[in-house]
């Protein structure tokens, strides 16, 4: 083997080792990620909140006709 057939395939070696040693040092938690919980609101809560807009959205109307 000449060196210019050994240096490409050494460093394809230490590049495989590299990402071994990363997986058992723990550089590769990737997949350990936390899962996001999602949070519902309850239909009491949606409806004040859209009884809320309602509201204010009446307010708009209102105002728009008084000053119109």
């Amino acid at each position: 083997m000449s060196i210019n057939e050994l240096v490409p395939t050494i460093d394809s070696e230490i590049a495989i080792l590299r990402q071994v040693r990363a997986l058992l040092v723990g550089g590769g938690r990737k997949a350990a990620t936390k899962v996001k919980k999602h949070h519902t609101m309850s239909a009491e809560a949606r409806e004040r909140i859209a009884a809320a807009q309602r509201k204010r959205w009446a307010l708009q109307k209102k105002a728009a006709k008084k000053a119109a």
